[in-house]
Protein backbone atom coordinates (compact mmCIF):
# COMPACT_ATOMS: atom_id res chain seq x y z
CA UNK A 1 0.00 0.00 0.00
CA UNK A 2 1.04 3.73 -0.58
CA UNK A 3 1.07 5.37 2.25
CA UNK A 4 0.60 9.48 2.29
CA UNK A 5 1.70 11.66 4.79
CA UNK A 6 -1.12 11.64 6.95
CA UNK A 7 -0.93 7.95 6.78
CA UNK A 8 2.12 8.04 7.78
CA UNK A 9 1.41 10.19 10.91
CA UNK A 10 -0.57 8.17 12.62
CA UNK A 11 1.92 5.55 12.51
CA UNK A 12 4.46 7.13 14.41
CA UNK A 13 3.79 6.05 17.35
CA UNK A 14 4.02 2.70 16.38
CA UNK A 15 6.83 2.94 14.41
CA UNK A 16 8.91 3.99 16.93
CA UNK A 17 7.91 2.02 19.52
CA UNK A 18 8.19 -1.07 16.93
CA UNK A 19 4.49 -2.23 17.17
CA UNK A 20 3.39 -1.69 14.00
CA UNK A 21 3.09 -5.37 11.81
CA UNK A 22 6.27 -6.05 9.44
CA UNK A 23 4.28 -4.63 6.27
CA UNK A 24 3.37 -1.49 7.58
CA UNK A 25 6.90 -0.72 9.10
CA UNK A 26 8.05 -1.58 5.53
CA UNK A 27 5.26 0.81 3.77
CA UNK A 28 6.32 3.45 6.42
CA UNK A 29 10.02 3.43 5.87
CA UNK A 30 8.95 3.64 2.15
CA UNK A 31 7.38 6.31 2.75
CA UNK A 32 10.24 7.83 4.82
CA UNK A 33 12.83 7.47 2.24
CA UNK A 34 11.67 10.19 -0.15
CA UNK A 35 9.61 12.62 2.35
CA UNK A 36 11.43 14.98 4.24
CA UNK A 37 8.52 16.58 6.03
CA UNK A 38 7.66 12.70 7.32
CA UNK A 39 11.21 11.96 8.30
CA UNK A 40 11.31 15.96 10.06
CA UNK A 41 8.34 14.72 11.94
CA UNK A 42 9.52 11.47 13.05
CA UNK A 43 12.89 12.96 14.18
CA UNK A 44 10.99 15.46 16.35
CA UNK A 45 8.70 13.10 17.74
CA UNK A 46 11.85 11.25 18.67
CA UNK A 47 13.36 14.08 20.09
CA UNK A 48 10.11 15.15 22.05
CA UNK A 49 10.32 11.48 23.65
CA UNK A 50 13.99 12.23 25.11
CA UNK A 51 12.92 15.24 26.32
CA UNK A 52 10.55 14.32 27.83
CA UNK A 53 12.48 11.21 29.43
CA UNK A 54 14.70 13.53 30.87
CA UNK A 55 14.78 15.10 34.07
CA UNK A 56 15.40 18.48 34.07
CA UNK A 57 12.61 20.58 33.73
CA UNK A 58 12.45 23.37 30.78
CA UNK A 59 10.29 26.85 30.60
CA UNK A 60 8.84 27.15 27.83
CA UNK A 61 8.66 30.89 26.13
CA UNK A 62 5.28 32.56 26.88
CA UNK A 63 2.76 31.59 24.14
CA UNK A 64 4.42 28.26 22.55
CA UNK A 65 1.93 26.22 23.04
CA UNK A 66 -0.26 28.34 21.10
CA UNK A 67 1.98 29.42 18.02
CA UNK A 68 3.08 25.42 17.65
CA UNK A 69 -1.02 24.49 17.66
CA UNK A 70 -1.42 26.91 14.93
CA UNK A 71 1.48 26.28 12.83
CA UNK A 72 0.69 22.35 13.31
CA UNK A 73 -2.99 23.51 12.11
CA UNK A 74 -1.60 25.38 9.17
CA UNK A 75 0.50 22.53 7.96
CA UNK A 76 -2.33 20.30 8.26
CA UNK A 77 -3.96 22.18 6.49
CA UNK A 78 -1.87 22.46 3.91
CA UNK A 79 -1.85 18.70 3.05
CA UNK A 80 -4.46 17.25 0.55
CA UNK A 81 -6.91 14.48 2.10
CA UNK A 82 -6.23 10.72 1.17
CA UNK A 83 -7.91 9.51 -1.32
CA UNK A 84 -10.88 7.00 -0.65
CA UNK A 85 -10.37 3.86 -2.21
CA UNK A 86 -13.49 2.66 -4.69
CA UNK A 87 -15.49 0.16 -3.87
CA UNK A 88 -15.61 -2.73 -6.78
Amino acid sequence: MVLNCRHVWDYISGYLDNTLDTQTRADVEKHLEHCEICSAVLDSTRNVLILTADDRVFELPLGYSERLHSRLTEAMLEIPPPEEEESS
